[in-house]
């Protein structure tokens, strides 16, 4: 799978190398105040694409937190569309402040990766997370044990990007994809067995967590590392 060595997403490159030409042209031939505008598109493009280093929990067995967001559900019911079982959904928002880097919550194997075209309804809304386009990676851990981590587009963001291949052995806290601009929502299904405690049921529906740096189970939340 992709590794990143930079801090700024690659995805985002063309992106920025079009803003800083377009904020050169106007600066060669004098529009000042475009000039000016393309400065800050560029400063902005860059900010947003960031894909900065996190602490990881030292704890081998947390299940980490997948995006940087706010936590908007913690719901237990029944999945009918990956694992055909009980299972525990956690739901988190990201605007369009936040790294849109997503990360892979627990170590194991990518058994599959379904992508689905769809809507694009406003990420925090319910309808989202059941007809929006999105792509579903399905990883089975060393326990054999399974769970989901969702990639959900929103309004503004269309463009989903998933470097996982069915396969590929992946670790806790791993980058594995990303969302091109705008707010998003990421759904990350969990089986209920081994889970003592939700973040949900301690600290309420809505709490601020950021990708690879929190534990979205267990009692104990490393706020470690956080860098904006």
């Amino acid at each position: 799978m992709k590794k990143p060595e930079i801090p700024i997403a690659q995805e985002g490159l063309p992106f920025i190398l079009f803003c800083a030409f377009v904020t050169l042209i106007c600066a060669v031939f004098g529009y000042t105040i475009a000039a000016s505008l393309g400065l800050v598109a560029t400063f902005f493009v860059t900010w947003f694409f960031r894909d900065p280093s996190r602490i990881l929990p030292s704890d081998k067995n947390a299940i980490i937190c997948p995006a940087d967001g706010k936590v908007i559900a913690v719901k237990e019911m029944f999945d009918e569309r990956f694992l055909q079982q009980e299972v525990v959904r956690i739901s988190i928002f990201m605007n369009v402040f936040n790294v849109h880097v997503n990360r892979v919550p627990f170590a194991g194997t990518v058994e599959r990766i379904l992508f689905k075209p769809g809507k694009f309804y406003s990420a925090d809304k319910h309808q989202a997370a059941l007809h929006n386009e999105h792509c579903a990676m399905i990883v089975t851990t060393e326990s054999q044990q399974r769970y989901v981590a969702v990639q959900i587009a929103g309004f503004i963001a269309r463009r989903i990007v998933c470097w996982a291949e069915p396969g590929d052995r992946i670790e806790g806290g791993q980058r594995y994809g990303l969302i091109r601009f705008g707010s998003r929502l990421i759904s990350t299904f969990l089986q209920k067995q081994k889970l003592l405690s939700l973040w949900g049921q301690r600290y309420g529906p809505v709490k601020q967590c950021w990708g690879g740096c929190n534990r979205i189970i267990g009692m104990n939340v490393r706020r470690s590392g956080i860098p904006r």
